[in-house]
Formats: C-alpha cells, sequence, structure tokens
C-alpha cells in the first residue's frame, strides 16, 4: 500500500458548539467538501467509509447501516458502506483500510467521514459517565473513580518523573496549540492564552489543570483515499502515504508496563523504515494532544527531539508558528476541539492539508513531509504515519 495511495481530497466543518447543526448535516458539509476538493464527482465514490460516534447510539446506528449514503446521494452507485472504529486511533485504521482497498483493486476510491456531537449532543453529567466508563475495565478500574483524565494525569506524573519537565513546561503546550488555533478559522477556542493561566486554572486531575484539557466539541472531518496514479490524475496536490507503524500494548492501563513512553518508538521506527526518511526529514509534526504530555512523549519516542528535552524545546517557542519545528499545526484538541474521534482524525486531515498547500494563515513554507500521530481508548495504542507531497 505504502507509496500506491494517496489523499486526494481533504473537507472539514467548523469545530465547537453547535447545538443547531445536526449531526448529518456537520458530516455532508464535511463530505461534500472533501469530494469537491479531491477533483472526483459523487458518483466515483464506492466506499464509503464512517467512523463510529460516541455522542448517540442512534447516529451511530444510522452509520452503520447506511443512512449517510442517502444523504449524500450515493444510493447505488456506492458499493458498500463500513464503519471503522478505533477510537482516537481511527485515522490511522480508516487510512490503512481504506489504502488497502484501493491498492488491492477492491475499490476505487474511498471515503472516510467522522462526525460526532459530543460538545452540545449530551449533557455533561453524560460526557463524565462516557469518560469514566467507556475503555477503562469495570471489574479492576471503574469502581475505583478511573477515568481519562486521571489515566492522563498518571502518565504526566510519570512521565515529569522520569524527565523534569516542569509543570511550567507542560503549560507551554498549551500555549503553542493556541498560537496556531488563533490561525484556524476552523477552531473552537481562539483567545490567547499563557503559561501563567493554564496554571492558574483548576486542578482537574494532579498535576493536570483544567486548561490542559481537551475541549469537548461538535465537529466532523472528511477525507478521500485513492490510488496514487488516480489521484495524479484528478488533482494537483495529492498527498502520498509514505509509511506507517503501529502497536497495542494494553486495554487496562495498569497492564501498561512503561507508562511513560507507550509504544511509539516502535511504530515510528517501523513507519519511518518504510517511508525510507527519518525524523530530522520532517517539516510538520502533526502529534496527538488531548493532554499536553502527549505531544511532548511523541517529539521524543519519534526521535524529533531527544528524551527530556521536549518540554524546553516547546516552551522555547519551536514548535509554534514560525518555529524550526511546526507541532499540530491546527491547534489540535486543545484549542481547535476534540470530538472524540474526529480529534485524531483532524491531525490527519491537518497534515494533508499542510502538505496540499492548503493551510492559509498557518501554511508551514516549503512543507513536503509530515508525521502524525494517533492513540485510542486508555491511550492502549500507538500509531505512526508518515505522509508526503512526493511519491516515493
Amino acid at each position: 500500500m505504502y507509496g500506491d495511495v494517496a489523499i486526494a481530497g481533504i473537507g472539514e466543518v467548523p469545530t465547537g458548539i453547535f447545538p443547531d447543526r445536526t449531526p448529518f448535516e456537520a458530516a455532508c458539509q464535511a463530505a461534500r467538501s472533501a469530494v469537491a476538493d479531491s477533483g472526483l464527482g459523487k458518483d466515483d465514490i464506492d466506499v464509503l467509509m464512517p467512523a463510529g460516534a460516541i455522542f448517540s447510539r442512534g447516529f451511530n446506528t444510522d452509520l452503520i447501516f447506511g443512512r449517510l449514503v442517502e444523504e449524500l446521494g450515493l444510493a447505488n452507485t456506492c458499493e458498500m458502506n463500513v464503519q471503522v472504529m478505533a477510537g482516537g486511533a481511527s485515522a490511522s485504521a480508516m487510512v490503512k483500510l481504506a489504502g488497502s482497498l484501493v491498492a488491492s483493486g477492491v475499490a476505487r476510491n474511498v471515503l472516510c467521514v467522522q462526525s460526532d456531537k459530543i460538545g452540545s449532543g449530551v449533557s455533561t453529567r453524560d460526557a463524565i459517565d462516557i469518560f469514566s466508563t467507556l475503555g477503562i475495565p469495570e471489574e479492576w478500574e471503574q469502581p475505583y473513580g478511573q477515568h481519562f483524565s486521571a489515566i492522563a494525569a498518571l502518565v504526566t506524573r510519570r512521565y515529569q518523573h522520569e524527565t523534569g519537565t516542569t509543570s511550567e513546561q507542560l503549560a507551554s503546550v498549551v500555549v503553542a496549540l493556541r498560537e496556531w488555533a488563533q490561525l484556524n478559522p476552523n477552531a473552537m477556542v481562539r483567545k490567547p492564552i499563557t503559561v501563567e493561566d493554564v496554571l492558574a486554572s483548576q486542578m482537574l486531575s494532579d498535576p493536570l489543570h483544567a486548561k490542559e484539557s481537551n475541549l469537548l466539541a461538535d465537529g466532523a472531518v472528511a477525507f478521500v483515499v485513492t490510488t496514487a496514479e488516480r489521484a495524479e490524475a484528478v488533482t494537483d496536490t495529492p498527498v502520498y502515504v509514505l509509511g506507517g507503524g503501529s502497536s497495542v500494548t494494553h486495554y487496562s492501563l495498569s497492564q501498561e508496563r512503561d507508562l511513560a513512553r507507550l509504544g511509539f518508538r516502535r511504530a515510528a521506527k517501523k513507519a519511518f523504515e518504510i517511508a525510507g526518511v527519518g525524523p530530522a526529514d520532517m517539516h510538520v509534526a502533526e502529534l496527538y494532544d488531548s493532554y499536553p504530555v502527549f505531544c511532548l512523549m511523541a517529539l521524543e519516542e519519534l526521535g524529533l527531539v531527544e528524551r527530556g528535552e521536549a518540554g524546553a524545546l516547546v516552551a522555547s517557542g519551536a514548535t509554534s508558528p514560525g518555529g524550526r519545528l511546526p507541532m499540530t499545526t491546527n491547534g489540535g484538541m486543545l484549542s481547535q476541539g476534540h470530538s472524540v474521534v474526529g480529534g485524531g482524525i483532524a491531525l490527519l486531515v491537518e497534515a494533508a492539508r499542510q502538505l496540499m498547500g492548503k493551510a492559509g494563515a498557518r501554511q508551514v513554507p516549503g512543507a513536503r513531509l509530515a508525521v502524525e500521530t494517533s492513540t485510542g481508548g486508555s491511550y492502549m495504542d500507538a500509531h505512526v504515519m508518515v505522509l508526503g507531497a512526493e511519491r516515493r
């Protein structure tokens, strides 16, 4: 698959709190934008691949059973509707599965779509329940109050212990991503923020503050996967899938042997080897950022910076707009917003957008290679993907 498939088009709607925008409306807007951007027509889409949605069982079931096929006018031309769900890692899963379908000839053009309404579609109580139960072992962790913020806090505390990273350096990740979000018209929050603002916010799960937590939001995003040859025929800006690596390390956090590293080093080694490039070749790093520690960990485990130096790197401004290593350039889940599965997919789409040269005010000059990370559930897996503006 690698080098033989490409992302031909991308689409996205603004992320935030939109109580009057239905999830199907958002999905259709993003999907139609992606198809139009690809240079293909709707009748060229023969596989629709919706990602899983969390906020509503009914909406998710409709996605599984093909309602979006009808909504998009693909009935009788679409040959398969199949849902992919790997939590925050769904971006990598969708690219690999869609890419395998087109590379094998089973499909011609796959439209991948995500939509969720976690920001306004559930009550605060239900949102708390969702992130205190899903993916958390009911026998051993749920009864003791484990939830996703506590999981992130455990990882953060261990990472700080091993690397000496300070609270100020962790907070600087939020600041850097907010600087990118200020350039992103689709971002949920664009108000400037300082390290002092972050550290003055309410303690969430020690040592994490409220402003170091991802922002639950409504959102939708889409992309089209096809063969490299077909992409080259329909668009001037194909983005090639050059390499990928993955590692599933646990289900229960208590079974993770290395909280401060997870599986990113192994996944990155494979991705870079397949792509035939190295960390130093990357122009953009779109790193999964549900909490600041995961950006810092990825910077180090991918080999973009030495162990223990990521915090100082971000605090120096090197990953901010104009810096030498642009990171999570849409503002990420800490500023653009976290539409559950969509937070990671939005990062993949942002990587493609940068390589297509379509990122507007936040465009990284000369961006030709990008690395993207994702992880799902209780950070059960690590996925690394290398994308390029040129075929190798």
